[in-house]
C-alpha cells in the first residue's frame, strides 16, 4: 500500500470536506472513489493520437509562407536579397 502526501487548495479543501460529511466515507475512501471514479470516465475515451491535438490547435489563418518548409534555406536567401533589394 503506497503512502501520498496530497496539497488541496482552499476551494478543494472545502469540496473535500463537504463530499465527506455528505457520503459520510473517509478522506482516504472519498479520494479512492473519486480515482476510480476517474478512471471509469477516461476509460471509454481512445488515447489522443498527435494530430488529434493538433486538429484542436488554432493556429490562425495562415498562408503567409513565401517558400516550403523543405527549401528553407532559399526562402532565407530570398527574403534577405528582399530586405536588401540586390
Amino acid at each position: 500500500m503506497g503512502v501520498r502526501t496530497v496539497r488541496l487548495d482552499d476551494k478543494t479543501e472545502k469540496v473535500l470536506q463537504e463530499v465527506v460529511r455528505k457520503t459520510g466515507l473517509s478522506i482516504s475512501d472519498t479520494f479512492k472513489k473519486g480515482i476510480f471514479a476517474l478512471r471509469d470516465a477516461t476509460s471509454d475515451q481512445p488515447p489522443q493520437s498527435p494530430f488529434d491535438v493538433y486538429q484542436k490547435l488554432d493556429l490562425g489563418p495562415g498562408g503567409y509562407s513565401t517558400t516550403p518548409s523543405t527549401q528553407t534555406r532559399l526562402g532565407v536567401q530570398n527574403a534577405i536579397k528582399r530586405k536588401h533589394k540586390r
